[in-house]
């Protein structure tokens, strides 16, 4: 391949036919992980890590379901049109303007973006309810990605504390999350904690960093490649109990990188109970390579090997939960998901 792209490349390529080889190349490698961003990419990318989204849309992040041909509502941003119309994450939208959000191969379509103040008709759905029809107007979203928490109460009255984790990708998420359970313990400690993973897709080391710190402490796995291996060292940072407090993390098909790496050392240092089914096993470390004109490439590097099982390979068998519990994220209300309920029947059996 390096040979075939090198020849390609040196016999002289514009701008888009270099972007395409690129994508080609990358695509080749069937690692389902690197990835190549041309400059715009590039662009909104840093601006969405520093909390900074600006675009013009109804103010959703969503994520493709294509074996139920929909896309679902994963946050929803504070005083959007989006908020305005009643949708909330777990809602599902399956087209826009007549047209189905996913295309012929699964992937979503640019249509929920366009220009300012223009109308769209969204066929919208809520777990377990019918489909229905939303007219949502759209505005310029600026701001960083909102994490959406919650405080349950259990059938025996436990207090227990729900962060849906979504992406490492934005570098606010860590304070979010701090913020989340000062706010959730300020009437009181919590009886539980439930991380809702299932849809993390990963992001970056130092998101992931400190919100394992508001939990656990010390080295918890290396990182490993070719040439070395560095420590995952975690500074310890407690949040009113949240060094202590029992503590189940969610995982599903949608947990991907830094969000198998994140409820897999929990688990491997007995700091977190597992509930949801096996992860796909995709736990290899980018390392970024900058063009001129401005383009990124992102390549598999390295692989993690955990502190306390460190036979253990996670990139050939994925985070295997404590509790196999099927449920997905866009098919149950967080009043009737299988996994949350089994984490409150966890919790109520801890002495």
């Amino acid at each position: 391949m390096y040979t075939e792209f090198r020849q390609r490349i040196e016999a002289g390529l514009d701008n888009t036919g270099f972007y395409q080889a690129m994508y080609e190349m990358i695509t080749r490698l069937g690692d389902e992980h690197s990835f190549y961003l041309s400059p715009e990419a590039v662009a909104e990318e840093e601006a969405n890590y520093a909390g900074q989204h600006d675009y013009v849309g109804i103010g959703v992040l969503i994520s493709a379901v294509p074996e139920r041909n929909r896309a679902v509502i994963l946050s929803v941003f504070n005083d959007s049109p989006a908020e305005a119309a009643g949708i909330q994450p777990r809602d599902s939208i399956l087209s826009v303007d007549g047209t189905p959000i996913l295309d012929e191969e699964g992937y979503l379509r640019n249509i929920v973006r366009g220009p300012e103040g223009t109308t769209i008709t969204l066929v919208v759905q809520t777990p377990g309810q019918e489909t229905r029809e939303i007219a949502v107007t759209r505005q310029r979203i600026t701001g960083a990605t909102p994490v959406t928490y919650s405080v349950i109460t259990s059938p025996a009255g436990l207090r227990i504390g729900y962060i849906l984790l979504v992406t490492f990708d934005d570098s606010t998420v860590d304070e979010q999350v701090g913020d989340a359970l000062r706010s959730m313990t300020a009437d009181g400690p919590l009886d539980g904690l439930v991380l809702d993973n299932r849809m993390n897709g990963g992001g970056s080391n130092t998101v992931l960093e400190p919100i394992l710190g508001y939990f656990s402490g010390g080295v918890m796995g290396h990182f490993v490649s070719r040439q070395e291996e560095r420590p995952l060292s975690i500074r310890a940072n407690d949040i009113n109990g949240s060094q202590e407090v029992p503590l189940v993390v969610l995982v599903g098909s949608g947990s991907a990188s830094f969000g198998e790496i994140f409820p897999g050392v929990l688990q491997d240092s007995g700091r977190a109970h597992i509930i949801g089914v096996t992860t796909d096993g995709n736990v290899e470390i980018l390392w970024g390579y900058n063009f001129d004109d401005g383009s990124q490439v992102w390549i598999a590097s390295e692989t993690f090997r955990p502190y306390y099982h460190p036979e253990q390979n996670w990139e050939a068998s994925g985070i295997i939960p404590d509790e196999t519990v099927p449920g997905e994220f866009d098919e149950n209300t967080l009043e009737n998901d299988p996994p949350v309920i089994a984490a409150m029947t966890y919790f109520e059996s801890l002495p």
